[in-house]
């Protein structure tokens, strides 16, 4: 720098020094916190969990029942009283059961969607496994058990979907189970898509008459595979484990 250089004014603002850069953000240098996963808390320690699972076991047993004795009282020309001594009879017989009803027309709900039919079914879901009452009386009330337990240590406390699935199953298990142990057999009425056949000449097996929908069912099948559906969802969409680093 020369004489005349240093007798020149310093510019207001300027020190001569090289500028110093501007610090880093502080908030981009600082590392990003993610946020903490829920803490999940077993259902059993909820008494609101509980008391949703017992409104919804209640309310589907209640609704199962009343509609089987209201269909078994109006469907046909007369009240259909059903004698479990004579189930037992003609079931250790070999004999079919549906004698015990007599001839009536199915009651159009809906043309083509719907209809009531009055059958006696001594099997499972769909008459699968006829006459094998005992077997699915133990089975469901395994069923059950298993459904407590993962109620109470499967489901968290505020997976209102998972609560009512398994209430679903567990008031249809139990509605179909009054029936195998008040009446040795299963009192269906719901036949849906009535006259609906398949396409091509199809059929089921053991069904000739190739309608899409042969079964006649009740309200507890109904809700037992609601309830399925249910949890398969709510197992869908429960939260993943996070990742060990």
């Amino acid at each position: 720098m020369t004489e005349a250089d240093r007798d020149q004014p310093t510019p207001p603002g300027d020190t001569g020094a090289e500028p110093t850069p501007p610090p880093p953000d502080a908030a981009a240098a600082a590392p990003t916190e993610t946020a903490p996963h829920r803490q999940l808390v077993p259902a059993y320690r909820s008494h609101k969990a509980w008391a949703l699972l017992l409104v919804v076991v209640v309310l589907s047993l209640g609704i199962d029942l009343i509609s089987k004795s209201i269909a078994f009282a109006r469907v046909a020309d007369t009240p259909v009283l059903i004698d479990r001594e004579a189930v037992v009879t003609l079931t250790s017989a070999g004999n079919s059961i549906q004698g015990l009803i007599p001839p009536h027309n199915p009651r159009t709900v809906i043309p083509s969607v719907l209809e009531f039919q009055l059958v006696l079914n001594q099997g499972a879901v769909f008459g699968l496994g006829a006459g094998k009452r005992w077997i699915f009386v133990v089975f469901t009330m395994i069923a059950v058990g298993l459904g407590l337990w993962a109620f109470a240590h499967w489901t968290d406390a505020r997976d209102r979907l998972a609560h009512i699935s398994i209430g679903l199953v567990l008031g249809g298990g139990l509605g179909n189970v009054y029936d195998r142990l008040v009446f040795a057999c299963v009192r269906d009425f719901l036949h849906p898509l009535p006259g609906v056949v398949l396409p091509f000449g199809w059929t089921w097996p053991n069904d000739p008459s190739g309608q899409v929908w042969p079964w006649v069912s009740n309200i507890a099948d109904l809700f037992l595979i609601l309830g399925v559906i249910g949890l398969m969802v709510a197992m869908w969409r429960m939260p993943k484990p996070a990742a060990q680093p």
